[in-house]
Order: C-alpha cells, then sequence, then structure tokens
C-alpha cells in the first residue's frame, strides 16, 4: 500500500498530526483519554454538554466527524489522487470509513492514535467523542493504554425517536431504493423503502414505526421522507457498527476501564454524575 507523508499539521490548539514525533509533541498513546462509545442517537452531545458543566478538567479533541474529514477521507482522497473536498452523505462516508478500516485495522481508533499533543498541556483528561464498534474498541484498547471508555447505548427504536426530535444537518443521507409507498397494511420498511430495516426491528417496533407516518402509510404526523432517512441513517450505521460487540469486549478484555451507560434508564445529570464520580 502507498504511504502518504504527512509533515507536521495543526488540527488546533495543541493538536497536530504527522508522519514522525516533532520535538515539543508528544504521542497520544501516553496521554490520558476518556473516549465515549456510541453510535448516533445514545445521548453523546447532550452528555458531553453535562460534563463541560460539571468542572471535570478536560480538553476537547475534534470530533469523529473532523477526524474523518481530515484523517480518513482526506487520506484516501489523496491515495486516489482526488481533490480533498468534503462528503457530506452518509453512505458515501460509510463507504469511506469501511475501506480506511480495510487499510489500518481499527478503522477511527488508528487515526485517533495517531495524533500529536502538545507536552507542555497539563489536563486531566483529553476527551475524544466517539468510537463505534467492537473494532474501533479494541483497537483502542490495545493502542492507547491509558484510555478509558464510557460506552453509551440505547435500543435502535429509541434512536430512531431521538434522530426525529432533532434538527441537525448532518443526519442527511441520499435515498435510495423504492419509493414505493405500498398498501396501509403491508406492515414492512422495506414497503417504505428502507432495504434491511426490517432485519433490524421487532415487528412489534416496525409497527410502531410505521405508525408514526402520516397518512396514508400510518396515523401519526411525520412525514414519510423523514422517516424514511432517520432510518436509513440507523440501518446503515448498523451495517458498519455492533454497539453490543463493542460492549462485550469490554467487558471482557478491559472491565477496569469501561463504564457503560443505558441512557433510557440513567438521565443525563444521572450519566455525567456516574462518570465524574468514576474517574476521580
Amino acid at each position: 500500500m502507498e504511504q502518504i507523508a504527512h509533515t507536521l499539521t495543526s488540527l488546533g490548539p495543541g493538536l497536530a498530526y504527522g508522519n514522525a514525533l516533532a520535538d515539543g509533541w508528544q504521542s497520544i498513546q501516553t496521554r490520558p483519554l476518556l473516549i465515549l462509545v456510541g453510535v448516533t442517537g445514545v445521548g453523546k452531545s447532550t452528555t458531553l454538554e453535562g460534563l463541560q458543566a460539571s468542572g471535570l478538567r478536560f480538553s476537547l479533541l475534534p470530533d469523529r466527524r473532523m477526524l474523518t474529514d481530515r484523517l480518513l477521507i482526506g487520506y484516501l482522497q489523496t491515495l486516489d489522487r482526488l481533490p480533498v473536498e468534503p462528503v457530506t452523505d452518509r453512505r458515501a462516508r460509510f463507504a469511506y470509513t469501511r475501506r480506511y478500516h480495510q487499510l489500518f485495522p481499527g478503522g477511527m481508533s488508528h487515526a485517533l492514535s495517531q495524533l500529536l499533543v502538545d507536552s507542555t498541556i497539563d489536563l486531566d483528561w483529553l476527551l475524544f467523542d466517539g468510537l463505534r464498534g467492537a473494532a474501533e474498541v479494541a483497537h483502542a484498547a490495545e493502542a492507547l493504554p491509558a484510555a478509558r471508555f464510557v460506552v453509551l447505548h440505547a435500543p435502535d427504536l429509541v434512536r430512531v425517536h431521538r434522530l426525529l426530535g432533532r434538527s441537525d444537518a448532518f443526519d442527511r443521507i441520499t435515498s435510495v431504493g423504492s419509493t414505493h409507498h405500498g398498501p396501509a397494511n403491508d406492515e414492512t420498511l422495506a414497503a417504505i423503502g428502507v432495504a434491511d430495516g426490517d432485519a433490524l426491528f421487532t415487528p412489534a417496533e416496525v409497527r410502531t414505526l410505521l405508525q408514526l407516518i402520516a397518512p396514508p402509510v400510518g396515523s401519526g404526523t411525520v412525514p414519510l421522507e423523514e422517516v424514511r432517512a432517520k432510518l436509513q441513517i440507523v440501518v446503515e450505521e448498523r451495517r458498519n457498527y455492533d454497539p453490543q460487540a463493542a460492549i462485550t469486549y469490554l467487558h471482557q478484555h478491559a472491565a477496569a476501564r469501561a463504564l457503560v451507560i443505558d441512557t433510557t434508564v440513567a438521565s443525563p445529570t444521572v450519566a455525567v454524575q456516574q462518570i465524574v464520580e468514576w474517574l476521580s
């Protein structure tokens, strides 16, 4: 595989990446690191806001989206001799992250482990939001021995409801597949153009999701296109990441370094309190 040389490149105050360790910088692999683990809609953003207000001394690293743009997609576009430019469609971004993972086991975790930190920064924690899936977590547990992991999780049905309740320009995906609505009594997600969705949810959950849609599909108030878009995000993400597999790996291999929080049980305030107490 062709290697691309990177000189020291800034990612913000006190943070950079490059092929060689420069004077005054140290590898993030040696620094205390708090990693939030979880897929879209489990409550990472809300938890992060609570941690920022809690008094915990930490420096927030660039988020997953920025590292994906700079260290994953940018790397592959350069490798392909293409212009380095933003990719906004979620499905296209998933394709890039899958390919990066094929080149570098650990995917995002590999990119995270390549960061360099200003050696003069003196904080209790560096915080990264966030890793997903067993492969990323397993790589991080090995490559980042000073890291601790907070896993936030929620059922897929809850995640869809949460996505429908927020306005985030990033929750966008190019609609593909059939747009056939199907008859009102065709209680499948495939009938509304969400391929593979029926394998992810129980029949009762499928009926619940369909009822959210405005007539003629269901009796709810949410436009069909919006429900379809959010479902596609969850389905595509779960095609790439298995949240339960990440939890299982940490329980088996790094239990002392992991805290697992069900965000359908713990309120944001309780979750933040648990994290702060666990780190103290």
